[in-house]
């Protein structure tokens, strides 16, 4: 064979994809969804109302600052109390891990909606007591009890959210730490803590979209945030696009956030793309 010879290679012949039964489906389904985002475009134009978006257009604004702000402290506040829990979920000492799983097993384990109320209606049982301690100002206002019962809840979940990704960081990158002369402090926090927070990004995400989409419950105590506003434009129209609207600003909320995990999520693992 010389230099100017080929290998003549036959090319296995094209696979014919027909119509399988799992094609068909999806091809159904994306039809049905199809069809449901048009009719629901289409309902939105014909109920269309020049009058109730001036009356209540301000007032879903106002919902909807109100949403962001409950979820917004909420988080904060939830992130700096879930470094002590997640501390002592990781503790050696029996006492203080029983006592950091206890307050995570109670608040992952029951509803939110149920802890709301027990903050709501059930520390309004014991006013008294709460006068005397100059804590009734603060626990009769049906915001700050959603404030505080949402901290206790979002703490819980990021607390695991963080003692995992600590976790998730090999046990080699503390002894070679030691071996540089670090000590646990600084290993903690310039080598251990910037690796598990790019592990816990997207978790840390999902939870607070997860909080978005549960801060509805707080209409049922007399907060008039994004879904309270709803209502009462409802009560007052009987006119059932005031939920869709409030479902497309809610999932734009969710779709805004999304995109800037994402954005952030490249942004600080560009070293690692290769």
């Amino acid at each position: 064979m010389n230099g100017n010879d080929t290998i003549a290679v036959e090319r296995p012949p094209d696979v014919h994809q027909g119509w399988t039964r799992a094609r068909i489906i999806g091809a159904a389904l994306l039809t049905v969804w199809g069809a449901l985002g048009i009719g629901l475009i289409a309902f939105l134009v014909n109920a269309w109302d020049p009058d109730i978006f001036t009356r209540y257009a301000p007032r879903y604004l106002s919902g909807f600052w109100v949403t962001v702000q409950l979820v917004g402290v909420s988080v904060i506040l939830g992130a700096f109390l879930s470094v002590p829990v997640a501390l002592g979920r990781m503790s050696g000492s029996r006492l203080i891990g029983g006592l950091a799983y206890a307050y995570v097993y109670f608040f992952r384990g029951t509803p939110l909606l149920a802890q709301t109320f027990l903050v709501y209606y059930g520390l309004g049982s014991f006013r008294p007591e709460l006068q005397a301690v100059g804590l009734w100002g603060f626990f009769r206002e049906a915001w700050y009890c959603a404030v505080f019962a949402f901290t206790l809840n979002t703490a819980a979940y990021q607390a695991e959210i963080l003692r995992g990704a600590i976790e998730s960081v090999g046990k080699g990158q503390w002894e070679a730490a030691s071996a540089l002369g670090l000590s646990r402090f600084q290993t903690f926090r310039k080598i251990i803590v910037p690796q598990a927070l790019v592990v816990a990004l997207r978790p840390y995400g999902n939870e607070i979209i997860l909080m978005i989409k549960g801060s509805a419950i707080v209409a049922i105590i007399t907060v008039y945030d994004l879904m309270g506003e709803t209502r009462r434009a409802y009560a007052r129209t009987f006119d059932f696009q005031t939920y869709i609207w409030a479902a497309i600003i809610y999932l734009g909320i969710v779709e805004v956030l999304r995109n800037a995990i994402d954005w952030i999520e490249l942004r600080i693992t560009k070293h690692l793309k290769r």
